[in-house]
């Protein structure tokens, strides 16, 4: 049997095991095992004496991989920002933010609602997790918005898909995944989410704003606030900027020449930042241990995916299936387009059964060496692309997409993950209702997501000032 049929089979194999409920990374792991013993196997003619063997040779395969990749410094920036959520929940930064955006925003159709988006997506700059700003902004926007007469099933919608900006807006634990599963620079990465990430936010809003108008005692603005308390409002919400040129002047100096530090450093420093606003406004023992462990137990959930998916990878090398698959994809005499909108569709199909980590992880050690070989490889100029880009600009810009479709999978059903928490944060939603609430979002997300794919300009013209 060909490496290439052992690597369908074994792949097939574990996509009934996570279809079936395990985890990700035990079904990625024990994949990539049987997949490294079978080839190394296969190439002794599966000789009984020459098992053990194969064995060994796996075992020592699989164990280089979790080593060689997760000793990596860019990895560290995950608990780091990951804790920055934490602690800026403890420093009393979301309330600051809901409040400011409400004095603010609230006035407009929609107000309350448009105001806990970009309530969001402020948190959303300091957290790094979907999830988290999910859960914080269950417990502040939904009590508020319930008051004034919002549906609940879509006001509990407006904090699920609000929280999924998390996943663009810097900093971002999955885009430094990405840019370590593709070997490319977490920095521009990170900017390059910044602005689809605020354009996600703007789409939103004026979602909002249109069906507030359109339907009547939808949204009610909330005015009555003065410039005084508007103006009062900020500095609460301050350090939430402070933190964010923190971490961006890190990775980026707006002053030319080198940048001042690596993307880890200002991710530590930024952590730093907020640890002394929580102490400032008085956090105690209780809640730093409580960020700590909740900091802990998030970073070594993703990591364990990592790690078992990474052996998965390396059994995918030796198979040749990513070859295959980028081979198969440029024989195709569709447009390039029009297979990365196919591949776009499966993403959000996939999606559906799937966490967003592990559905990344799983797919792009095949489909991203696909997607740049239709672009010309990594080494193509943008004269001679396919989407008109060099390579390292199609893989900042494919990232993104790919970030733009995980955002989606948070909350579209049966397992979108930030329906869930909302609903188990609040006792009077069930799961049901929150999906019924982030429908609408499903059309602002599509649209969002089009405009990236028809103007790359938006994801690529802060990296490309670098």
């Amino acid at each position: 049997m060909e490496p290439i049929d052992i690597g369908l089979i074994v792949s097939a194999g574990m996509l009934v095991m996570v279809v079936l409920g395990m985890r990700v990374a035990f079904a990625a792991g024990m994949a990539g095992m049987v997949g490294l013993i079978w080839i190394f196997w296969a190439k002794k003619g599966y000789d009984p004496a020459d098992f053990s063997w194969a064995l060994g040779v796996a075992v020592k395969t699989a164990g280089q991989v979790p080593h060689s990749k997760v000793s990596s410094q860019a990895l560290s920036l995950i608990p780091t920002f990951i804790l920055i959520g934490y602690l800026a929940y403890y420093a009393g930064l979301t309330q600051a933010l809901f409040t400011a955006a409400k004095r603010w925003i609230a006035w407009v159709p929609g107000g309350l609602a448009v105001a806990t988006v970009f309530a969001t997506a402020g948190f959303a700059a300091v957290s790094g997790a979907s999830v988290a700003t999910s859960a914080v902004f269950a417990r502040i926007a939904i009590p508020e918005m319930l008051k004034i007469g919002y549906d609940k099933r879509f006001a509990a919608g407006v904090v699920a898909a609000g929280g999924t900006l998390a996943s663009l807006i810097p900093p971002s634990a999955i885009l430094v995944i990405y840019a370590i599963i593709v070997e490319q620079d977490v920095g521009k990465l990170l900017l390059a989410g910044f602005l689809p990430g605020i354009f996600s936010a703007i789409v939103y809003a004026g979602l909002i704003i249109v069906m507030a108008k359109v339907y009547k005692n939808f949204g009610p603005p909330v005015g009555g606030f003065t410039w005084k308390e508007r103006f009062a409002a900020l500095p609460a919400a301050a350090p939430i900027l402070i933190v964010v040129m923190t971490i961006v002047l890190f990775v980026y100096n707006p002053f030319g020449g080198d940048a001042w530090g690596t993307p880890t450093e200002g991710g530590a420093i930024g952590a730093f930042v907020v640890f002394l606003m929580a102490l400032y406004r008085g956090m105690r023992w209780g809640e730093f241990r409580s960020a700590i462990l909740e900091t802990a137990k998030l970073a070594v959930m993703i990591f364990t995916i990592i790690w078992g998916v990474l052996i998965y990878v390396r059994f995918l090398g030796f198979a040749d299936l990513p070859g295959a698959f980028s081979d198969w994809l440029t024989s195709l005499t569709l447009s390039p387009m029009l297979i990365l909108i196919c591949i776009l569709l499966a993403y959000a199909v996939l999606g559906m059964f799937m966490d967003a980590i592990g559905m990344m992880l799983l797919t792009l050690p095949v489909v991203y060496p696909a997607v740049m070989a239709l672009n010309g490889g990594e080494a193509v100029a943008a004269a001679d692309s396919a989407f008109g880009m060099s390579g390292p600009m199609c893989a900042i810009w494919f990232g993104i997409l790919v970030v733009k479709m995980a955002e989606f999978c948070l909350i579209t059903p049966p397992i979108g993950l930030n329906c869930f928490v909302v609903a188990g944060v609040r006792d009077d939603l069930s799961v049901q209702d929150v999906f019924k609430g982030v429908t609408p979002f499903f059309i602002a997300d599509a649209v969002t997501i089009a405009l990236l794919v028809a103007f790359p300009t938006i994801v690529l013209w802060l990296p490309s000032q670098v």
